[in-house]
């Protein structure tokens, strides 16, 4: 893995809004006193969903919070790539997943309208709207080839269909997430084609049964 450093540019100072301080203390609270360094990770999320990406100043609030050496937050926030260490785009961050299923189906043309676009992967957009991103396998194989939006996965993408999502966004619309080609999840285009018999999803199997040759006992099939 590579080496993740902290942006060059931080802000001056950074304060929870009472509505993530909320969640912050329901975290900490979860652990004994004594235990309370196991919420840094917690922590270091609700940051990111409040900012959009984790600054120095709220890792020196975090670990004020929870009575931990600074470094050891900037440890944990460097090592996990869910922690963005610099600012993102405000109305989306494109995770474009580049791994062999999603490639051999068409990820590298996706990858191409995102720099069409938005421009250089890994940087802020000029109108700072989007950054997007290469990343590995975001274990949707069967849905190749998707991305990962903000907090949603967008599935059996086309480059025209990345297109409009990303009009959609610059307009302030909020493009429904899930599969682009009609499916229902990874159910085979067309619907299911096996393991189809209604019986099978009906509760029936799981109907109390008599052992044989044991009276008076039930079990759950």
């Amino acid at each position: 893995m590579s080496v993740r450093r902290l942006a060059k540019e931080q802000p001056a100072s950074f304060a929870f809004s009472p509505e993530t301080m909320e969640k912050v203390n329901w975290w900490i609270n979860k652990y004994p006193e004594s235990r309370r360094q196991s919420a840094v990770i917690p922590l270091l999320w609700l940051v990111q969903k409040q900012e959009g990406w984790v600054c120095e100043p709220a890792i020196s609030a975090i670990a004020k919070l929870l009575g931990m050496a600074q470094i050891r937050v900037y440890e944990v926030a460097t090592f996990y790539t869910m922690f963005m260490l610099e600012p993102v785009g405000s109305a989306a961050l494109i995770q474009v997943c580049g791994t062999t299923p999603c490639m051999l189906r068409g990820s590298d043309a996706l990858m191409q309208v995102c720099k069409d676009k938005i421009g250089a992967k890994d940087k802020l957009s000029k109108d700072g709207l989007f950054t997007w991103q290469e990343v590995e396998c975001l274990g949707a194989c069967c849905n190749a080839p998707m991305a990962q939006i903000n907090d949603y996965y967008y599935e059996d993408l086309t480059p025209e269909n990345l297109a409009q999502i990303i009009d959609d966004f610059a307009a302030g619309k909020s493009p429904k997430p899930g599969p682009y080609n009609g499916r229902h999840t990874s159910e085979p285009l067309g619907g299911a084609t096996t393991l189809s018999d209604p019986a099978l999803y009906d509760g029936s199997a799981a109907k109390p049964i008599t052992i044989p040759n044991a009276p008076g006992t039930e079990v759950q099939a």
